[in-house]
């Protein structure tokens, strides 16, 4: 079982709200480029500070509407040693930037004044997530991700939340960097159409596996980038493991394969995501922390909020 802190529940709320799809917003809806689908270099600039701050408020405000905390995410996937690279950044800007961004959403929950508002360093995989048998073993993984980790070492974040992780080796790999560095640590796995990890493993075998590997020391454990149907089947055995705490999916129904290669963005239907997550989260109260991913937007997030419909007091 988890041995690092659990804040969702220091808050006296049932619900937190998270947002993953900052990247495709930001490109499709908002126009606003991202070489190499990376958002962290938005922190270089003043412009792109902003961009990043009136962000974080929009779903701060979201959260306050519906009552309900809210995971605020810092646009850090993209910056690791290997993914930064490409874009001409230096370790050493690696570790600025990490830490720059942490200060940003800092920074933001107190502008916005929400109390329940909880700053996540955001951790994604080393490589292509969904490639085929795609993932490392826990000691490539801690020693790749560490440098990542460590850079948040320090800086007051309240966990280390890494998306998209494609194998539960990558994932314990990052479990053990963040205890190598006393960090509370969740980690959510990405699956395909039929609800399994691109290594081949079932959601519920991964996070058995995750936690072998680990010690259990993952805070919980969560799904992401991926619709509700391709990940139906499997909720069920990844319930049984009482680790699974969130879902942060997809609006669109399509294969990660068909997603990287449209050229328009697949919105899917904000309603119906909203209502099959909270439908979700009535059935399996443990599942509280609901969210959205590729494809999605605030008005994605105001549905899994209840607010389109007025729904949420009302459930």
């Amino acid at each position: 079982m988890a041995t690092t802190p659990h804040r969702f529940h220091t808050e006296g709320l049932d619900l937190f709200l998270c947002h993953v799809g900052l990247e495709t917003d930001l490109i499709f809806n908002r126009g606003i480029p991202l070489p190499g689908f990376a958002a962290f270099p938005l922190l270089e600039t003043a412009e792109g500070r902003l961009i990043l701050t009136r962000y974080c408020g929009d779903l701060v405000e979201i959260a306050r509407a519906a009552g309900a905390g809210v995971h605020l995410e810092t646009p850090t996937w993209m910056l690791s040693r290997e993914r930064a690279a490409p874009l001409g950044y230096a370790p050493e800007d690696v570790v600025r930037l990490n830490r720059e961004a942490v200060a940003l959403v800092r920074e933001a929950r107190v502008r916005y004044g929400w109390r329940a508002t909880v700053v996540s360093g955001q951790v994604g995989p080393r490589g292509d997530p969904y490639a085929a048998g795609a993932g490392m073993g826990p000691e490539e993984a801690e020693a790749y991700h560490a440098e990542q980790i460590g850079a948040f070492a320090g800086t007051r974040l309240d966990i280390v939340s890494a998306f998209t992780i494609p194998s539960s080796g990558e994932g314990a790999g990052i479990v053990r960097a963040a205890r190598r560095f006393g960090l509370p640590v969740a980690v959510s796995f990405t699956v395909e159409t039929d609800g399994r990890l691109p290594s081949g493993e079932t959601l519920a075998g991964a996070i058995e596996a995750c936690d072998d590997e680990s010690g259990g020391y993952a805070a919980h454990y969560l799904v992401n980038c991926a619709h509700p149907d391709h990940f139906a089947p499997a909720l069920p055995a990844a319930l049984a493991t009482g680790r699974l705490r969130g879902v942060v999916a997809n609006a669109s129904r399509r294969s990660h394969a068909e997603l990287d290669g449209a050229e328009t963005l697949d919105a899917g239907d904000p309603e119906a995501l909203g209502r099959a997550l909270r439908a979700l989260h009535r059935a399996h109260p443990r599942i509280d922390l609901l969210g959205g991913c590729c494809g999605t937007d605030m008005r994605h997030m105001r549905a899994i909020a209840g607010l389109e419909a007025g729904e949420l007091a009302a459930e």
